[in-house]
């Protein structure tokens, strides 16, 4: 994507009634107003709030709350150049249920207060192979703990990847600190009796990997 195409996709999210924006100082400072605020104050009604981490394109967020109008979706990267499209899609569809955080998700428990979030998505996160990378990898022992403080006690997470890799660390992770796996496929589109949500959206990138016949992965866990 050229410079001035990101910059008219940055100069039109401001304009985005759905696409929040903090400083980096806000969040730490605890100046951001919509953290415990986020259903009354963003989506004004008090359904079940549900997060995609690294929403890249935005278009699982969207397609989720297109599929659950009864629940709030909020896309969260920090490439808002990228979201963009879902933000416009929403717009102009008139999804009301959804917004995007341009963030990063190392700050997720600053713009969440506790136990205000219902469910998270992890959706192809970069999996960061290199061992030096691991401080970044999304299902670490560290990000799993900002989701515990932001999640309900009863709340889930899922991740979806097309990673063997990522799958296999995450699911090592999850059994070595016993946190519960609630539900564990290495072949989502191949096996039966998979979650309906995981099977009946998928990302641009998704789409791609199966036409490459490359399997895709989801876990369902709780974190203790």
């Amino acid at each position: 994507m050229g410079s001035k195409n990101k910059l008219r996709r940055f100069k039109e999210n401001e304009t985005f009634a759905n696409v929040i924006q903090p400083s980096r100082e806000d969040l730490v400072e605890s100046n951001f107003d919509l953290k415990g605020n986020w259903r009354s104050q963003f989506f004004k009604n008090n359904n079940p709030l549900i997060l995609e981490l690294g929403c890249g394109k935005g278009e699982y967020s969207v397609a989720l709350a297109q599929k659950y109008p009864n629940k709030n979706f909020i896309g969260i990267d920090i490439k808002g150049a990228r979201f963009w499209r879902g933000a416009k899609t929403a717009i102009e569809e008139n999804i009301s249920n959804v917004g995007f955080l341009r963030t990063q998700i190392e700050l997720i428990d600053h713009a969440f207060a506790e136990h205000e979030v219902d469910e998270i998505w992890i959706t192809f996160p970069d999996p960061q192979i290199k061992y030096k990378r691991t401080k970044h990898r999304m299902t670490n022992a560290t990000f799993l703990e900002r989701y515990k403080k932001i999640l309900k006690p009863e709340g889930v997470a899922n991740l979806k990847t097309d990673s063997e890799f990522m799958h296999g660390y995450t699911l090592g992770l999850l059994h070595g600190a016993g946190h519960d796996v609630l539900y564990a496929n290495h072949n989502v589109y191949k096996q039966e009796g998979s979650p309906e949500e995981v099977t009946s959206i998928q990302t641009y990138y998704e789409s791609q990997y199966l036409e490459q016949n490359k399997p895709i992965t989801y876990i369902r866990f709780k974190i203790k």
